[in-house]
């Protein structure tokens, strides 16, 4: 079928003309979703998302590459030493930041265990409970692609500000969990 010809308009710039087709079926009826009664900018919004997540994924691919590491390997190591920094982690305390199960966690720590980049060791505290602690070895890694890490994490998000690094933090926090939630239901409402 020949795509239609853009038309001029009166301002000189090109239009394409109105499409007799009935517009698409909504694909969301919350009121604060749609504009006008139409969910074009909702839909824009989740393919700018998607665009988003597909680039930060490469640019996350490009850190772990450059640390020998697949991607997941890497940002388990990453967030390790994060969140080892504010107190003890375990593998459920990793798996909850990450937004991973723990037994995907334990898969992942156990490679990194293997590469001496991060240990494993009894809490002394409750010796049922393991701790992770990144190694030497994995804090040396991780300290030489910092300055890497630094100059791209600077361009791509210079274009937030301390107010809308926040705003955009906790909106995408609440995505997180709204997410698991509509998982759930589209689980719950496929035919079986």
């Amino acid at each position: 079928m020949p795509r239609s010809k853009s038309v001029p308009s009166a301002s000189g710039t090109s239009h394409r003309p109105k499409s007799k087709l009935a517009a698409p079926p909504l694909t969301t009826s919350l009121n604060a979703l749609l504009v006008d009664g139409s969910d074009h900018v909702f839909r824009q919004l989740v393919h700018t998302l998607l665009a988003f997540v597909a680039r930060h994924d490469t640019v996350r691919e490009g850190h772990a590459a450059a640390a020998g590491l697949s991607a997941i390997e890497y940002t388990v190591l990453v967030s390790a030493r994060l969140l080892g920094a504010e107190g003890q982690v375990s593998v459920r305390e990793l798996a909850a930041n990450l937004h991973l199960s723990g037994a995907f966690v334990t898969t992942v720590s156990n490679k990194l265990q293997q590469m001496g980049l991060l240990d494993k060791l009894t809490d002394p505290e409750d010796r049922r409970r393991l701790r992770l602690v990144v190694t030497a070895q994995g804090h040396d890694l991780l300290t030489r692609l910092a300055p890497i890490q630094r100059q791209v994490n600077d361009v791509q998000f210079d274009c937030l500000g301390a107010g809308e690094l926040a705003r955009l933090l906790t909106s995408v926090e609440k995505l997180v969990e709204s997410s698991d939630s509509a998982i759930a239901l589209q689980k719950y409402l496929q035919p079986r």
